[in-house]
């Protein structure tokens, strides 16, 4: 039994979570394995109906769970701080997810926006430090309103837990059978934190012989994804820089919606929580148009996650059927197939 808290979150989230939830039942009735789901409601409509973008006690609730699986979450009548900071990246620190794994390929049919991408191949795998650098949450305000008002965000890098990232991503690339880690760095201009990582992932890269390794300056690297995908294996980042590759691979991909994340504690001692790295796109929520493929793929990595291997590959070959008919595709890739219709066919897809 795998007990997953479900948050559906904002805009399209409850739209793509209503086709996420019916591939894991379908996964689960077909592999025979049993989930147990509790919903909750967290974000920015429930900040705006409470004041609070979750209750009091949800996050120790959560603790409790094997897996969460979260929408997006935002309103534009909300200030993102707030919500995120309550919620996913409340979620992440609280449980030590310091592992955020964003693969990012081109699924069949899909030629993306970049003729290098369908000459050369895209399939990459973010391995991005999760719970510090520059998204730490150290730092203030002071002077407000004044004319010498001063904003400081500190970026905190420390060794336990560059080293701990960095291993993931040579282990991931060994365990995977890929051969190179590319390290995002910043070492010409950020001359403390960045040679410090970069000291350390040579550290790191010396336990693994047969994995190749190099580094690679951030603005370099995101014009590599453009110019030469085909070079890149998997990547190793920072929190903010590998918030922004991700998005440019994921747009690569063809779209952000077809995007999944997971985000890890591989010890385990705590949740691991599955999301598309799409937003909650308002523009579009109620229309029954957005992409549920993201989130649909989340699910497989949160069922691998789990120990149910065979039920996550069948999830990925059905997305991967799916995509190759232009009739199943929603208009972020070219086609107009609703929402719904995109779900029952990557479940009518599912083997019997």
């Amino acid at each position: 039994m795998h007990r997953i808290a479900l948050l559906p979150g904002d805009g399209i989230g409850p739209e793509v979570m209503t086709e996420a939830r019916a591939t894991l039942d379908a996964a689960a009735a077909r592999f025979g394995f049993d989930v147990a789901i509790e919903s909750y409601e967290a974000g920015a409509a429930h900040y705006l109906r409470t004041g609070r973008p979750i209750d009091d006690g949800v996050l120790d609730e959560l603790g409790s769970f094997d897996a969460i699986l979260v929408g997006p979450f935002g309103d534009p009548q909300v200030p993102d701080a707030p919500v995120l900071w309550g919620t996913i990246l409340a979620m992440r620190q609280r449980f030590d997810q310091y592992v955020n794994l964003r693969p990012a390929r081109l699924l069949p049919g899909i030629d993306g926006p970049l003729r290098t991408a369908a000459e050369q191949g895209l399939d990459v795998v973010v391995v991005r430090e999760n719970t510090e650098g520059e998204y730490g949450g150290v730092g203030g305000r002071v002077h407000r309103g004044r004319e010498t008002e001063v904003a400081i965000e500190t970026s905190v890098f420390t060794r336990a837990g560059i080293e701990r990232i960095v291993r993931y991503a040579f282990e991931y690339a060994r365990d995977h059978g890929r051969s190179r880690v590319t390290s995002a760095t910043k070492s010409n201009a950020l001359r403390h934190a960045m040679p410090f990582w970069d000291e350390v992932v040579e550290e790191v890269a010396g336990e693994f012989a047969g994995i190749e390794w190099e580094h690679a300056l951030i603005d370099a690297l995101v014009a590599r994804v453009v110019t030469r995908p085909g070079s890149l294996d998997v990547i190793v980042a920072s929190n903010l820089f590998g918030d922004i590759v991700t998005d440019l691979t994921a747009a690569a991909a063809g779209s952000l919606g077809v995007g999944p994340s997971a985000n890890l504690d591989p010890s385990r001692r705590h949740p691991s929580l599955f999301q598309a790295i799409h937003g909650s796109a308002p523009d579009i929520a109620g229309r029954g148009v957005a992409n549920p493929i993201g989130e649909i793929l989340s699910v497989a990595l949160m069922l691998e996650f789990l120990g149910e291997p065979d039920a996550a590959r069948a999830i990925e070959a059905a997305v991967d059927r799916t995509t190759a008919d232009p009739a199943k595709r929603t208009r972020d890739l070219g086609g107009d197939a609703t929402t719904a219709s995109v779900g029952e066919a990557i479940r009518a897809s599912l083997p019997g």
